[in-house]
This record gives structure tokens, C-alpha cells and sequence, in this order.
């Protein structure tokens, strides 16, 4: 793994010394040129990939994570758990292929070690490497973007930042169970794109859903194993109009508690973020992009494992008739999280081989108690016998 890898810059390692005692930047282990970290005890892990040239907008420009390093390291932790490492950055391979290799190798090496990797990526299509690297580690993937776009795309056409989870989806082996968009503009998307977003049962919120009430996404990261932001995802007076010019789009604290969100789900391992630029000359874009990362790891700090669903002392059971089925609710005693049972039907080819829990809201538990059946369950038994 060390191999991929090139040193965090001098700049931030002299930008580190002079920074008090007790910021995030004295604690992490850090890829310098007098070696790579040791490994142990480290639960979180900064990985830079500097690979933009599938960017549809590519002349030739590189991503440079050294604002976003400084402002992180200027941070102070919260009361955490678990060592940090900054790996440094995977410098661009012979081929686009080649950084997709070695992302992908470096997330299945952290990911089989229980490090959380923390990529800090050029152009969004690394994702796809992100994805691959769940190979032999999990069954079935759900994947959760921030994004204000599907990146759907062509199946038969190039892989670019705009056009990559179509290959994810068709390419196999099938692993792929849930694509999930979080923030998408209309206007951003065509209907033959919102469309097929539907007919593959996949889960959309509008930005506009989002912000009027943030907490409706949670059970969607609760499922996911890795989540993926765009920034253009934020709108541009957030992030500066020099590199995203929509006046729409999620603001800094928005961005953040989705962040903390996807932290807190007990199955999220990686945690990407794309379309990174050189922010030198924008130092609140790196400060923003440091501060994500900080709410992300605080989420992940306050992680709480439910239990044992099957225990009645650690769940409220809740049986509701709706039309010619009886939805089986679970309510946590302790977190007093949702979820909803996903049948096991042995008629059909079912992706899924037994019963399984749905993570969802009290809200959807009302709906079904006047006989309105949830979207979200709808949706997943459709997928699962398709």
C-alpha cells in the first residue's frame, strides 16, 4: 500500500509546527519523508487522490488538498475514540485506471484493517474505485451520494465525472442493492435520468425535502456502507462562486449535519469527497471541507449499536394492517430509531436471503398507521424481486 503513496507537503508539515498544542495536526500520524505511519490503533485515515482527468472540464489542472489539510489540523478534536493517519496522496498513474487501481487498493487494504478511509478525491469518478473496493467485503453495497446531480450517465459511453454510476450499477458483479441521492435540482437532471432513477427503485430527495427537514435522510445513511459528497452539492456562496457558480444547493451547516449523519450510521466504513479544486486562494472553501470531516468523525464517535433485534427488552414491536399486508414495525428502546421488516419471499429470485429491517422514520410509522404504505418499503420489495 505505501507504494501508492506520496508525503503530505512540506508547506503543511511547516504549517504544523507552528500550531498549538491539542489541535488535530499533533495527533495525527502523518506520511512525512521521514516514513510512512504505523498503522496501529488508527481508526480513521486521510487518503488524497489527485486524479481529475476524466472531469469533463479537464484542461490539465490538478487538485491540491493542502488548504484543507491546514485547516483541519488547526482543528481541535472533540472527546474521541480512535487514533488518526494522514496517508498523504496518490499522485495520477500511467492511466486514469491505474489511480483507480490504487485507490481501490488502498480502501479494500483500510477497510480490511477497520480504518475508516477519508478520501479526498479530484474528480468524482473515483467513486467507482471507492465502490470496488467493497469486493469480497460485502454482499450487497448500498451507496449513498450528495449530490445535485444522478451521475447516471451512458453505460456505452466514457466514464467522466458526470457519467459513472451507470457502470457501477451494470458492471459486475452485481453487488450494487441501493443507490441513493441526496440534494438533486431538477433542472440539473433529464427526465430520462429522473426516470430511470424510478424505474430501478432507487431513493431521490429533492434539495428542497432536504432543507426543510434534515432529518428524513437519516435512515438512508443507517443502511449505507459508503457515502460519497460532491461539493458542488453546496451552494456557491458556501464554497466560493470561483468553483461552483449555483446559488442553490446545501449551505455550511446543512452540509455538516449530513456529514454528522452519515458518521453516525453504524455501517458506514468510507466516506469520499469530490471535486475538490486548489483552494489556496479560498482558504473558508478548505476551512469548510476541514469542518465536514470534523462533524463525520464526531458522528462516528457517537455511534450506538441498538442490539440484538431479536431481544423484546431492546425493542417495541408495532403490527400494522395496511391493505393485504401486516407491516412489522421495530422501535430502539434506546436510540429510539425506526425500522420496518423487508420479508423474505422464497416464490422469487430475492437478492435478499431472509428477512430483513429497513431503517426508517416515526413519520413513516404514522403514514402506516392511516394505511399509507412507506415509499421506502415499496420501494425496496420492488428491488428485491426484480
Amino acid at each position: 500500500m505505501t507504494e501508492f503513496f506520496i508525503p503530505v507537503s512540506k508547506k503543511v508539515v511547516a504549517y504544523n509546527e507552528v500550531l498549538p498544542q491539542g489541535v488535530l495536526g499533533k495527533q495525527i500520524k502523518k506520511h512525512t519523508d521521514a516514513g510512512f505511519p504505523d498503522l496501529e490503533g488508527v481508526l480513521f485515515a486521510i487518503v488524497g487522490v489527485k486524479e481529475t482527468r476524466n472531469d469533463v472540464d479537464y484542461i490539465g489542472n490538478k487538485p491540491c488538498f493542502d488548504s484543507v489539510r491546514e485547516a483541519f489540523y488547526s482543528l481541535y478534536s472533540g472527546n474521541w475514540a480512535g487514533q488518526f493517519a494522514d496517508l498523504g496522496d496518490i499522485e495520477q498513474g500511467a492511466t486514469v485506471e491505474d489511480s483507480y487501481y490504487a485507490l481501490q487498493t488502498v480502501t479494500n487494504q483500510l477497510l480490511s484493517k477497520k480504518i475508516i478511509p477519508i478520501i479526498l478525491g479530484g474528480s468524482q469518478d473515483l467513486v467507482i474505485a471507492q465502490y470496488k473496493a467493497y469486493a469480497g467485503l460485502e454482499n450487497m453495497i448500498n451507496f449513498v451520494n450528495i449530490d445535485s446531480k444522478f451521475d447516471l450517465g451512458d453505460v456505452d459511453a466514457p466514464v467522466s465525472n458526470k457519467s459513472y454510476v451507470g457502470k457501477i450499477i451494470v458492471e459486475k458483479p452485481y453487488n450494487l442493492f441501493n443507490y441513493s441521492t441526496l440534494g438533486y435540482q431538477s433542472y440539473y437532471n433529464s427526465p430520462q435520468e429522473i426516470a430511470l432513477m424510478e424505474k430501478l427503485f432507487f431513493d431521490a430527495y429533492r434539495l428542497g425535502e432536504i432543507v426543510q427537514d434534515l432529518t428524513v435522510v437519516e435512515p438512508i445513511f443507517r443502511n449505507a456502507h459508503l457515502v460519497s459528497l460532491d461539493v458542488n452539492a453546496i451552494k456557491g456562496e458556501a464554497i466560493s462562486y470561483k468553483y461552483n457558480q449555483s446559488p442553490n444547493g446545501f449551505n455550511s451547516r446543512e452540509i455538516c449535519a449530513l456529514a454528522r449523519y452519515a458518521g453516525i450510521s453504524n455501517s458506514v466504513s468510507s466516506f469520499g469527497i469530490y471535486e475538490i479544486k486548489d483552494y489556496e486562494n479560498s482558504p473558508t472553501s478548505g476551512m469548510l471541507i476541514a469542518q465536514i470531516i470534523w462533524y463525520f468523525i464526531e458522528g462516528v464517535n457517537f455511534r450506538v449499536n441498538d442490539g440484538d433485534f431479536n431481544n423484546p427488552k431492546l425493542f417495541k414491536t408495532y403490527k400494522v394492517p395496511v391493505d393485504d399486508e401486516v407491516l412489522l414495525f421495530k422501535k430502539s428502546n434506546k436510540t429510539g430509531r425506526w425500522w420496518i421488516e423487508l420479508p423474505f419471499i422464497s416464490t422469487i429470485n430475492n437478492k435478499l436471503k431472509s428477512k430483513t429491517l429497513l431503517p426508517c422514520t416515526y413519520n413513516e410509522y404514522l403514514s402506516a398507521c392511516n394505511q399509507e404504505i412507506p415509499e421506502r418499503w415499496y420501494k425496496a420489495r420492488r428491488k428485491n424481486e426484480v
